[in-house]
C-alpha cells in the first residue's frame, strides 16, 4: 500500500477504493477538490484556504465525536486521494431533525466512473451495519443532478425537501433516503 493510502486510520475498502479517515497532511489533496470551482458549484463554489481548512478540521472533529466523518477516498491502484465519502450528522428536514447522512464529492478528474457510487454504498452499508441505523439519508441540492443519480444508484428515493442557508444563499434540496431493509431491495 502506497504512502497516502496508510497515512490515516483505515475505515473500509471497495473492489477500487480505500475509506480511511483524512490527516492534515491531506490538505493538498483535499483542496483539489473544495478549490475546484465546478466540482463545489452545488456549494456555491470554491473554498478559501482558511474555510479548506475548516472542513478538514471539522472532519477530524467528527471522527473524534461521532467517531465518524467524511474520509478520504484512496485509488487502490495508485494510492492517490480521488474523493471523500463519508457518513455525517445533519437536518434531515429543516428543523432539526438529525440524521446520518452518506455524502460524496471527488475530483473532476475521476468523475463518471462509478467511483462516487461505489464509495457510497460503502458507506450505506456502514451506516446500517456498524452505526446501526436505520435508514440512511443524502441531502442534496436540487441543481446537482449528478449526486442524485448517485443517490438513486445507492437505492435511496425522494422523501421530501427544504431550503438550505449555506454561504449567505437560499439552496434549495432534495431529501434522498433508503431503510435498512430496502437496501438489498426487500421494504
Amino acid at each position: 500500500m502506497s504512502e497516502p493510502a496508510r497515512r490515516g486510520r483505515f475505515i473500509l475498502e471497495t473492489d477500487r477504493l480505500i475509506l480511511r479517515e483524512f490527516t492534515p497532511d491531506d490538505f493538498a489533496a483535499l483542496c483539489l477538490m473544495l478549490q475546484d470551482d465546478e466540482v463545489m458549484y452545488a456549494y456555491e463554489g470554491a473554498l478559501s484556504d482558511e474555510e479548506a481548512h475548516a472542513w478538514l478540521d471539522n472532519q477530524l472533529r467528527r471522527y473524534r465525536e461521532d467517531g465518524f466523518g467524511l474520509w478520504a477516498v484512496v485509488l487502490k491502484e495508485t494510492g492517490e486521494v480521488v474523493g471523500q465519502c463519508g457518513l455525517t450528522y445533519q437536518d434531515g428536514d429543516g428543523r432539526g431533525t438529525r440524521v446520518v447522512e452518506v455524502g460524496y464529492l471527488f475530483q473532476r478528474a475521476h468523475w463518471h466512473r462509478g467511483l462516487a457510487t461505489e464509495a457510497a454504498r460503502a458507506c450505506r452499508d456502514y451506516a446500517f451495519d456498524q452505526v446501526g441505523v436505520e435508514k440512511v439519508y443524502s441531502i442534496i441540492r436540487d441543481t446537482n443532478v449528478a449526486s442524485q443519480r448517485v443517490a438513486r444508484r445507492n437505492g435511496m428515493v425522494p422523501e421530501g425537501s427544504f431550503v438550505k442557508r449555506y454561504r449567505g444563499v437560499d439552496m434549495p434540496h432534495l431529501v434522498f433516503s433508503i431503510p435498512r431493509a430496502g437496501r438489498d431491495g426487500v421494504y
